[in-house]
């Protein structure tokens, strides 16, 4: 995930500073050159980090040190106002007219087809808006294909024309469109900045006057993200910028240097190639987030969003009871796992950063898979009453599940100390 090596670099640096008894010259200069070298690492430009250094140390030197609060406490407050400053102000989607008109710009190759799917998906699903995708992207064969099939995945309508202009196709587009609530229009890319494409674009903006101009934008594209918003902004009205791939590189420092340059707010950031996953972009979460803080306020969204609320809260009652059979188990873990991996779900949780770069996500899903398989070659009665499994039948919930019985005994056991612990806690509670 993005800012991942600058999270771990910026720990390390607040961690040397633990226990120090004030905030000297000394520890504040070196503090800062290691910031610098983990900005650095992180490919933030020097521009960023020129200004986000010099704001940190004019502000920690004439910082008053209050007794109870650790200084290195108050030096992270200090990054961290500063690094919201950089992000930007939290930025959405704005329409004042019906239909609203959204228009995604970008290069090829840097997921924009894919990114206005999934946009209508979040406009449909969670605004409950009537939206209708356009197909615009004329010079990409594929493209009107790839917008139709997405658009069937998520029971949005999609206008295309074949044979004609882009022009005529937008024009077209807004005049079927006009009891839509909001109407998205995919643009031709290209594997460059020219002439030819940002005319194009120009005359569909004159045609759309969209209020909305997203610029789908690569993360893993580096310092060239600054140079690409650049160009467009010099033709068309940006109002903001979708970091796709912002869950494949781990540095994340462009995006953390485009919106100060070029004054674009990132709206969005790609974290996966399932449609659904996108995020809004908040700036204050994720400087808790470069920080090490976690962000709480997005992992109770994911959970509400993600999980079978009334089947976990039937599971819970259950073991409020002190019932907890592995049927139930397996419905708690089939709800984490909805959540996504559990590395991202720890870097959420404050504090829990350090331990996240020890899982590996693949031996966890491996592992969640055998658990749902064992269980499932279980019968009802097995389930709801382990202590009846013997040799006879662990060998045969072995052979259905296709692994060792050696697996089937570690699950078991995980299963007993699970009970163990919703016993003590249930005691706890005064249950």
């Amino acid at each position: 995930m993005a800012f991942d090596n600058l999270t771990n670099r910026l720990q390390d640096t607040f961690r040397n500073m633990t226990g120090k008894g004030k905030l000297s010259e000394k520890n504040i200069s070196d503090a800062l050159a290691e910031i610098r070298v983990a900005l650095l690492e992180a490919d933030v430009s020097l521009e960023v980090i020129n200004d986000l250094l010099d704001h940190i140390r004019k502000e920690a030197m004439g910082m008053k040190v209050v007794r109870e609060i650790d200084p290195s406490q108050m030096f992270v407050k200090v990054v961290n106002d500063k690094l919201i400053e950089i992000l930007g102000e939290e930025s959405s989607l704005e329409f004042s007219k019906k239909p609203g008109v959204l228009m995604m710009v970008g290069l090829q190759g840097s997921g924009k087809t894919t990114t206005i799917a999934k946009i209508a998906r979040e406009l449909k699903v969670k605004e409950d808006k009537k939206v209708l995708l356009v197909a615009a992207d004329l010079a990409r064969p594929a493209a009107v294909e790839q917008l139709k099939i997405l658009g069937d995945r998520i029971d949005v309508e999609v206008f295309a024309e074949l044979n004609t202009k882009p022009t005529d196709v937008v024009r077209h587009a807004l005049d079927y469109g006009k009891d839509f609530d909001v109407i998205l229009i995919d643009t031709a890319g290209r594997l460059q900045i020219d002439e030819a494409l940002m005319q194009e674009l120009v005359e569909i903006n004159n045609i759309a006057h969209a209020e909305e101009i997203l610029l789908s934008v690569d993360a893993m594209s580096g310092q060239d993200v600054i140079h690409v918003a650049r160009g467009f902004k010099e033709l068309l009205p940006l109002t903001g910028l979708v970091a796709t791939k912002f869950d494949g590189d781990s540095r994340g420092g462009a995006i953390l240097s485009v919106r100060y340059m070029t004054q674009v707010p990132v709206k969005y950031v790609g974290v996966g190639e399932g449609i659904e996953e996108i995020e809004r972009f908040y700036p204050d979460r994720t400087a808790s987030r470069i920080l090490g803080m976690g962000d709480i306020v997005s992992l109770v969204e994911k959970a509400q969003e993600k999980m079978d609320i009334e089947a976990s809260e039937k599971a819970a009652e259950r073991m409020m009871r002190g019932e907890f059979t592995l049927d139930d188990m397996l419905v708690q873990l089939q709800q984490v796992s909805k959540m996504g991996p559990i590395s991202g779900l720890l870097k959420m949780m404050p504090g829990a950063n350090q331990l996240a770069g020890q899982i590996d996500d693949a031996d966890a899903k491996t592992g969640m898979s055998k658990t749902e398989a064992i269980i499932q070659s279980m019968t009802k009665e097995e389930r709801d009453n382990p202590n009846i499994i013997r040799a006879s039948r662990k060998n045969r919930i072995a052979k259905g599940a296709g692994v060792s019985t050696t697996e089937v005994n570690r699950l078991l056991n995980q299963y007993e100390k699970m009970k163990k612990q919703m016993r003590m806690f249930t005691r706890m509670l005064g249950r």
